[in-house]
């Protein structure tokens, strides 16, 4: 199962996958001669999670027909609030993962990297927040969702990293 969409320039790559992911073809990709930051976020499976040891796999299981329009409403946004953006991808997996295996990948390059860092830290908060996919985590005594799960947001409701500090300083 795969679903995923570049966009018409090519600077866009959106995807779910149940395939492993290819953290170096995503950088390889996202090198243009305009930019001189490429920010990669990969999110791994670790061996534990909020008062649960022993974590040995994860599941994600996604709404599949909304993943990529959701990603799209990021792409858009992250563009919107930078937009000197180069190349940009939000891929995410499905499926059982092991131990170490990439999760998910936010991917941005720009010319700069300030604007690179705060495109990929907004793009891994938003689709976290904004993208119906969730988390089966199996531990040495059992199996059940995240502890860590919300409720699926909109991409308008998502702070910058500049936003948040400015809230706590209110």
């Amino acid at each position: 199962m795969s679903h995923q969409e570049i966009s018409q320039d090519g600077n866009v790559w959106l995807e779910i996958t149940d395939s492993k992911l290819n953290v170096g073809a995503v950088y390889d990709w996202s090198v243009t001669d305009s930019c001189g930051a490429v920010v990669v976020f990969s999110g791994t499976v670790r061996n534990h999670s909020e008062g649960r040891t022993g974590v040995h796999t994860l599941s994600y299981e996604a709404f599949e027909e909304e993943v990529i329009p959701k990603c799209r409403e990021i792409v858009a946004e992250m563009k919107n609030q930078w937009i000197d953006l180069g190349r940009i991808a939000l891929i995410h997996r499905v499926g059982d993962l092991k131990l170490g295996e990439s999760s998910v990948l936010v991917v941005v390059s720009a010319p700069h990297r300030p604007e690179a860092f705060e495109a990929a830290r907004f793009g891994i908060d938003a689709l976290k927040a904004t993208v119906p996919i969730w988390k089966r985590e199996a531990w040495e005594t059992g199996s059940d969702w995240a502890l860590g799960a919300q409720h699926v947001t909109s991409v308008d409701q998502v702070k910058t990293t500049s936003q948040q500090k400015t809230s706590a300083n209110k």
